[in-house]
């Protein structure tokens, strides 16, 4: 999963243990390796912090905060690129040198190739910052769906971000007024929708954008990369159903099996449902190795499908596990959850 947070303080008030505060206590999301950068540039302060979960190349030499060999680009990313290995062919064929298999780097080296353009070739889900020494930027960066969260919080001289905004929290200037808009919404929606958060001063980072903060002139600027509606507005394949069958199950392969990508072990959820079942069937029929399925059970017969996903997991093979769980595992965790 892994967890990101920093700053960009203008007034150069910021210290290492204010940063690795707000870090730290995103331990849960990253418990392999906790690392933290804190860089003074002449207009102020950049901070990088960043909890690792090692997923891809499990090696110390992919520990983050990363930078590349000019010392000029600097990285912290949340998140996985799945045809990283695709892009770094490109970029190796461009004479780029990689120190590690990891896919940070291959973001870090496709934006010093492509600048901004880079995010146009990420399949993925992520939240990424990289400041750009030699530009003067610094450019915070959310994944098409916003699978991966980014939090950022300005005001006046002061800019934090974080993968979640308990990170704020740390900080002693944190100002944590209610946003009383965001409140009604709330009460209306039962949820807040971006790029609002429940705090005056917090935005979330919209899917498809990128946030570009100048650092020389303190400018401003969210961007947006991807729109689900200009991409429901491309022309639509003239083909035949037969065709347009055998090409949903092309893409559904390569969607899911791009996802198997990993350096641990991987699983699927089986609920018995549609989604996974075929998740798992696809993957089933593509992998030489039997896959891992897990399915959550209930003692309560009204509500358990672990009998159904079971006799899917049969059908396809695969090494199942089925973990029942009733009222008393709810209480062992209850106090642990906030």
């Amino acid at each position: 999963m892994c967890g990101i947070a920093g700053l960009i303080d203008f007034t150069g008030k910021s210290s290492l243990s204010s940063l690795t505060k707000m870090t730290d206590v995103l331990y849960h999301r990253g418990p392999d390796n906790g690392a933290y950068k804190l860089l003074n540039d002449q207009y102020g302060q950049i901070g990088l912090g960043h909890r690792r979960l090692s997923i891809i190349d499990l090696h110390t030499r992919s520990n983050q905060p990363m930078v590349d060999s000019t010392n000029n680009y600097w990285i912290v990313y949340n998140g996985e690129i799945y045809n990283f290995n695709e892009i770094k062919t490109e970029l190796l064929n461009l004479g780029y040198d990689f120190n590690s298999n990891s896919d940070t780097e291959v973001i870090l080296n496709a934006y010093i190739h492509w600048g901004t353009k880079a995010v146009d070739k990420f399949i993925g889900m992520f939240a990424f910052v990289i400041y750009d020494k030699l530009r003067q930027k610094v450019l915070m960066f959310r994944d098409r769906a916003g699978v991966k969260p980014m939090f950022i919080y300005e005001k006046d001289d002061l800019i934090l971000f974080s993968s979640e905004i308990k990170s704020f929290h740390t900080d002693k200037r944190f100002n944590n007024e209610i946003d009383t808009d965001s409140l009604s919404m709330f009460f209306r929606n039962g949820y807040i929708h971006s790029p609002f958060s429940i705090y005056k001063y917090v935005r979330k980072l919209i899917p498809g954008h990128y946030f570009e903060i100048d650092l020389v002139n303190k400018s401003r600027v969210l961007n947006k990369y991807w729109d689900v509606i200009d991409a429901y507005n491309k022309p639509k394949l003239d083909i035949s159903y037969s065709e347009a069958k055998s090409e949903l199950k092309k893409q559904l392969s390569k969607a899911f099996n791009y996802r198997m990508v990993s350096d641990v072990p991987v699983g699927v959820f089986l609920s018995s449902g549609y989604d996974s079942s075929t998740t798992a069937a696809v993957l089933a029929s593509t992998n030489s190795n039997k896959i891992n399925t897990y399915t959550i059970g209930f003692n309560n017969s009204k509500y358990d499908e672990s009998i159904y996903a079971k006799k899917i997991a049969d059908h396809l093979g695969t090494n199942h596990t089925t973990l029942h769980i009733d009222e008393n595992h709810i209480e062992e965790i209850v106090e642990s959850l906030p």
